[in-house]
């Protein structure tokens, strides 16, 4: 490793350090200073030992200011974050994220000179097929997507072990942090931004694509407050009947947000599941908490799968009774009672901000309510009535018709009797 190379390397040991609570600045500070003072002593003496040869690391554990174990849980940290920086036409500026599969930076594209983001699939993940074929099928996907409401992919590609998805970089933040930051969102700017998630969806699923993570993580926000759909990791197209198999039975999704036909890994999983998980986003972001909650993921899912939904406006009294009824045809828990296409769910967003009664979901809220009347003791009950016999099966009828011919035949004997005389 070449002298810059090891002083970066330093510099971002020294900061994980610190952000880990092991040690202070100062402390950091005094080991740096420590370190040149005993390679400067080294060049002086004549010895060949160039001025960083001893490591920040080893300065440290030999001062007791960190463990040599503690070094080692940090290492593939430091050598992964320095790593990304060799990607060739970027240059690495920050870390804006990590999560299971992926990091992400800031980076400038140095070809354009303009500002990306950089995912790059964890070291951890680089021998395992399966990470690196999904990694690669998101930017597939996501170069194949072109809308204003959709993150735009770059470029995506293998540089020695590192594989990295470069993407349009969205100067704002995240849905999720804006709830955590600001609280619950009003009714008119949820049903703004879902608006353009929908129309973000509609396109994604025309092309064939189904998100399968929509969650509030994974929108976008423009300095204009325009949202922007991102992370196509599980995304997946309609027509991939090998994938669809190969994933049978296994639950890909975030669990506060996850459809209940992902959750039990059907086959057949289609853009409903992101209907549904768009509809927990909006019941997340107008209420500030999830749909369901529980102690772990295995619980949370239960509850997507059997228990009934607490009305967002149960909850948020200032909500309007057709955002709630959208919410809730959002996540039926059958996929056949929600709304078709995210087309339809546009038309209903677009109708209740207006101020109008949402046509679709009224329609299907009220046939939902009626297929389940009498549940809780304060709906009307439907009676089956007997059906009336049909008259010609009816005992009646003969005896009435048996009578009125012998009638009818007397009639007739008295008429031609007295035509004779």
């Amino acid at each position: 490793m070449n002298q810059s190379n090891e002083t970066g390397s330093d510099t971002l040991l020294g900061k994980l350090v610190i952000e880990r609570g092991l040690a202070t600045s100062d402390d950091i500070q005094s080991c740096v200073q420590l370190q040149r003072e005993v390679s400067l002593e080294s060049s002086v003496a004549g010895e060949s030992e160039t001025p960083n040869q001893r490591s920040l690391a080893q300065v440290m554990v030999d001062e007791g200011i960190v463990t040599q174990k503690q070094i080692d849980r940090i290492r593939p940290e430091v050598e992964e974050q320095s790593g990304k920086r060799q990607i060739p036409g970027y240059q690495i500026l920050e870390r804006l994220g990590a999560g299971a599969m992926a990091t992400v930076y800031k980076a400038r594209q140095l070809s354009l000179d303009r500002m990306v983001a950089v995912k790059v699939l964890p070291r951890k993940h680089t021998n395992n097929e399966d990470f690196v074929r999904r990694f690669f099928a998101e930017g597939k996907a996501a170069a194949k997507l072109n809308h204003p409401n959709i993150v735009g992919a770059i470029d995506v590609g293998q540089a020695g072990e590192t594989y990295y998805f470069v993407m349009e970089y969205v100067e704002g933040r995240s849905v999720f942090e804006d709830i955590q930051d600001k609280g619950p969102y009003s009714e008119s700017d949820a049903i703004k931004l879902a608006i353009d998630v929908a129309k973000a969806l509609e396109h994604a699923h025309k092309a064939g694509f189904i998100h399968r993570d929509v969650k509030p993580k994974n929108i976008m926000l423009t300095n204009d407050d325009i949202a922007k759909l991102a992370d196509m990791g599980l995304a997946r197209a309609v027509s991939d009947r090998e994938a669809a198999e190969a994933e049978a039975g296994k639950a890909f999704g975030t669990p506060y947000y996850i459809s209940p036909e992902q959750i039990k890994g059907d086959v057949n999983v289609d853009k409903r599941a992101d209907i549904y998980s768009l509809g927990c986003t909006l019941y997340h972001m107008v209420t500030g908490r999830v749909p369901f909650d529980g102690p772990n993921p295995s619980a949370v899912m239960r509850k997507h799968l059997n228990t009934d939904l607490t009305p967002v406006d149960h909850i948020n009294h200032n909500l309007t009774k057709g955002l709630a009824e959208i919410i809730e045809v959002c996540m039926a828990k059958s996929r056949k009672q929600r709304y078709d296409s995210a087309g339809d769910l546009l038309q209903d967003l677009q109708a209740v901000q207006k101020g109008e009664t949402p046509p679709l979901a009224h329609k299907l809220f009220d046939l939902s309510q009626l297929s389940a009347l009498n549940h809780s003791g304060g709906a009307m009950e439907i009676v089956t009535l007997p059906q009336p016999e049909p008259l010609i099966e009816s005992p009646l009828f003969w005896v009435a018709a048996i009578g009125w011919s012998a009638v009818v035949l007397l009639l007739v004997v008295l008429i031609v009797t007295l035509a004779g005389n």
